[in-house]
């Protein structure tokens, strides 16, 4: 097998790989022979099919998949072994492939396109300035988080008179013009309604200050405007509900209302674990402590990202557009070259941080060890156990469960992903200049408007 290749210009290239029948025809045999070995074919014992029959039923499709392997293997190894680098795939010619009778010819020659990929140089000093936000933390975060665990922790019970919060479980039904409850379908003995979602204010009024075993009648369509609340409420499906209208009664069987938990040892344990905290002070610094390191990781995710952007608008170079689109439609099958257009900008983004990254981890020899793998799985893990609330799994079921995420290749390739982009922000963030700016958290967030 010969390989050649032609520079079209800096970032495009042409491979003409030639095959001779010698290159691929012992590995025809051998598959065809293992056909034969396994071939179940009527008339025949297992294993004493003619070859030549094999050959004929098989004999085609086997020397086609194996060129495509052997000029595959070939065009790798040799791409390898020069040390091109390159965009995407390498991608055959369709004229040329049009040519060829794999029926009638014995050798070939292929053609494949390469996207070269372009050289990148890094310049950034510390004329380049950054700001690292400092997000001030105010009252209202620390009320916020104290609410959001008492209502997490909370519970419904049961009440006596109804209020504009609460939860009514009963019987509705609709009401004939005598005011008799109907004994037709549109009746539910397991209904359970929230009163602050009634849209009608007079209709809600009447809802306040019932007792079990009292009715409300009302306008369904007036109190619940949306069909998928009415099916809801009624138990029925969407389309058996459409355009339903007229007089309700709903017979109050249950009262239930929501009661934040109490900010008392009980809260403390169930938030940070047992003996934790041990008083409403102590309470209130764990949370400010928790806010900091939430708006510290905000604040660090903001300045890598100021750092990212920074690199890519002071790093030029160009990229074998043609060559891409094309290679981006034929792996992506289902898309069109329309989409391919409208999108490619954010592609050529993303792409240049990626041969940016890849520059940068490649010039300062990063690599990424194992402990790191497993420390990272577990301070996402960490992470997500806290979103939960399970502040005190202990550090063996946070290492178990990182360690089964490593198991599943996807996860493991996109932890690797992060951990080589953290380094790699982390090396141009001592190339800049960074800047302390304190902001409170509304200006924050405008940042990202």
């Amino acid at each position: 097998m010969n390989i050649t290749r032609e520079n079209i210009d800096d970032l495009n290239a042409l491979l003409t790989v030639k095959i001779e029948k010698a290159d691929y025809q012992d590995n025809v045999e051998k598959v065809l022979k293992d056909y034969r070995k396994k071939a179940n074919i009527k008339g025949f014992r297992p294993g004493m099919v003619p070859i030549d029959l094999i050959r004929k039923m098989y004999g085609l499709a086997v020397k086609v998949d194996e060129i495509n392997k052997a000029v595959s293997e070939n065009i790798h190894k040799y791409i390898t072994d020069e040390k091109i680098e390159i965009l995407g795939d390498p991608l055959p010619k369709s004229d040329d492939q049009e040519k060829i009778s794999f029926e009638a010819q014995d050798d070939f020659n292929f053609s494949f396109e390469l996207g070269i990929a372009p050289s990148v140089e890094i310049s950034l000093g510390k004329k380049n300035k950054v700001d690292l936000y400092e997000i001030i933390i105010d009252e209202k975060m620390k009320n916020d988080y104290l609410n959001n665990y008492t209502r997490r922790f909370g519970e419904l019970k049961k009440a006596d008179i109804t209020q504009d919060k609460d939860i009514l479980k009963g019987k509705i039904g609709a009401i004939d013009d005598q005011g008799n409850l109907k004994t037709d379908g549109l009746v539910n003995d397991k209904a359970t309604l929230a009163v602050d979602i009634i849209k009608d204010e007079e209709i809600k009024k009447e809802f306040i200050g019932k007792k079990e075993n009292e009715s409300i009648d009302f306008d369904l369509k007036k109190a619940f405007p949306n069909d998928t609340e009415i099916a809801g409420l009624l138990g029925k499906k969407k389309e058996e509900t459409e355009g339903l209208e007229g007089k309700f009664r709903f017979i109050i069987g249950e009262i239930t209302r929501f009661h934040p938990a109490e900010v008392n040892q009980e809260l403390f344990n169930k938030v940070y674990g047992e003996g934790v905290v041990n008083s409403e002070e102590e309470f209130m610094k764990k949370i400010e402590e928790e806010i900091s390191t939430s708006l510290k990781r905000e604040s660090e995710f903001k300045l890598m990202q100021d750092i990212k952007k920074l690199i890519q608008e002071n790093t030029e170079f160009k990229l074998p557009e043609e060559f891409l689109k094309k290679w981006l439609l034929k792996v992506n099958e289902k898309t069109t070259s329309e989409h391919i257009e409208k999108e490619f900008d954010s592609f050529r983004q993303d792409l240049k941080w990626q041969l940016i990254r890849n520059k940068v981890a490649k010039d300062n020899e990063m690599k990424i060890s194992e402990e790191e793998l497993q420390k990272e799985a577990e301070n996402i893990t960490r992470y997500q156990f806290r979103q939960y609330g399970l502040f005190y799994a202990t550090d063996e079921q946070i290492s178990n469960y990182a360690k089964e995420t490593l198991k599943r290749e996807e996860d493991a390739k996109r932890i690797a992903d992060k951990i080589l982009e953290d380094k790699v922000l982390i090396q141009l963030k001592e190339l800049v200049k960074i800047e302390d700016k304190r902001v409170t958290a509304d200006e924050f967030n405008k940042l990202f408007e």
